[in-house]
């Protein structure tokens, strides 16, 4: 076990994520805008899907939701997250900035910006494939 592993592992609940995407490349292109992380596309027994950067800590994947339902037996058209889990992505020290690329990568701005007390600021968006998820920092800037 990884050094980063071990400690997503033993610190965090969350340890992974994937989140469902109709188009691969243009869900790579909002999520690098909006996080400013690297994300590599790769292919595991002829799958092919992206991992978003996780620099020493959590990270996850943009799954093409047809590939992978399919083989579950769930036979979806497309993403649709209008309620479910939120997931909050990380965009220290640049939400207002992650925010003015969600529009300009096919994204719409849901929630904006707002104080969660003691737990920092988020703001909720869809992404430019019908996910819903929250963007959150310590601090608003």
């Amino acid at each position: 076990m990884t050094d980063t592993l071990n400690h997503n592992s033993r610190y965090n609940r969350a340890v992974w994520f994937d989140i469902f995407v109709n188009d691969l490349d243009r869900a790579m292109a909002f999520y690098r805008a909006v996080l400013g992380c690297a994300i590599s596309k790769e292919n595991d027994q002829g799958r092919t899907f992206a991992v978003l950067a996780g620099l020493g800590g959590n990270s996850g994947s943009l799954i093409p939701v047809r590939e992978v339902l399919a083989t579950q037996g769930v036979h979806a058209q497309s993403v649709h997250a209008a309620a479910g889990v939120l997931l909050y992505l990380n965009v220290e020290g640049r939400l207002r900035d992650a925010l003015a690329e969600v529009h300009r990568f096919g994204g719409e701005v849901l929630e904006d910006v707002r104080p969660m007390g003691l737990h920092g600021f988020r703001a909720v968006v869809l992404d430019s494939e019908g996910n819903r998820i929250a963007l959150h920092a310590p601090q608003d800037r």
